[in-house]
């Protein structure tokens, strides 16, 4: 096993500073992780996909872009994280950790979505063999810079080859609310519940409506239907999906809440229960719930 952090510090200095040819050198820093879009169709631009993701803009608030990035440069992120997706990879024995390529990139601080409801944060860990980071150096973010890699790192070993079968046209929204609960339980396992659980699910973790109401659409099957009912609202309404009534990380609380129930009434780790099947979480869970 071998982790790779790409050092994109030097890399994105270089960018931000650059008079010219700015999209040629963010297209040279992102071709080694290039093959975490390699399910998409044709050959994705990695340039397009980076201002997707709200990546770092290219043309504003360049000043305010290298201010942020000395800030993750100060907080040692590349370090931090390198060392946390290893000490999270021995806390799972008997679990083969496949060689990973982790890209880290600051976000676009125009991005009213980035910035607001998302709380500077972008990950995605679903590609196995890539961890993809995009972080604004809000304060609470730095602070969670281990926990929030430590996340999508559980993402990216329960869909790793011999693991849980991801189809993106029959996953169900139970299978995300689970695997959402199950990552933050492993953060938490790691490094506690203050810095553990997903900034935008924590204001609905006690909330029984938001709880309710995404238990009301756990059976709702395609990937393309997961944004309201796991990430709210918002993000529905930025990524072109319909809204169903649910606040900023509500399929994160619920899943949380699901998660903790299940490990609870089964006596598991969160480290054990990687490749847990989300249905059983969610019937055990939700009995445990109503004892």
């Amino acid at each position: 096993m071998t982790i790779t952090v790409l050092d994109t510090y030097p890399a994105m200095q270089a960018i931000l500073q650059a008079p010219t040819g700015r999209p040629e050198l963010l297209r040279e820093m992102l071709q080694p992780a290039a093959g975490m879009y390699r399910y998409f169709p044709g050959e994705p631009d990695l340039v397009a996909m980076h201002a997707m993701g709200s990546g770092f803009p290219l043309d504003r608030d360049g000043e305010r872009c290298l201010e942020a990035l000395e800030a993750l440069h100060d907080a040692d992120a590349w370090t931090r994280i390198r060392r946390a997706l290893g000490e999270a990879a021995a806390a799972l024995p008997g679990v083969t950790v496949p060689d990973i390529v982790v890209l880290l990139v600051l976000g676009d601080p125009g991005d009213e979505y980035f910035m607001g409801p998302a709380a500077g944060v972008v990950g995605n860990g679903s590609v196995p063999g890539y961890v993809y980071l995009n972080v604004w150096p809000f304060p609470a973010n730095l602070a969670r810079l281990e926990a929030t890699a430590v996340h999508e790192l559980h993402h990216n070993l329960r869909y790793a080859p011999g693991g849980v079968v991801w189809d993106p046209a029959t996953v169900t929204v139970r299978e995300q609310v689970v695997s959402e609960g199950l990552a933050d339980a492993f953060a938490r396992q790691l490094h506690g519940d203050e810095l553990g659980y997903t900034r935008i699910g924590v204001p609905h973790l006690a909330d029984d409506a938001v709880f309710a109401k995404v238990l009301s659409g756990l059976e709702v099957t395609g990937m393309r239907n997961f944004t309201a009912w796991v990430h709210g609202d918002a993000a529905a309404a930025r990524f072109g999906a319909t809204p169903v009534g649910l606040p900023t990380g509500a399929g994160y609380a619920a899943g949380n809440r699901l998660v903790d129930a299940y490990l609870a009434a089964t006596g598991r780790t969160a480290a054990e229960a990687l490749h847990a099947d989300s249905r059983e979480v969610v019937e055990v869970g939700r009995a445990h719930l109503a004892a």
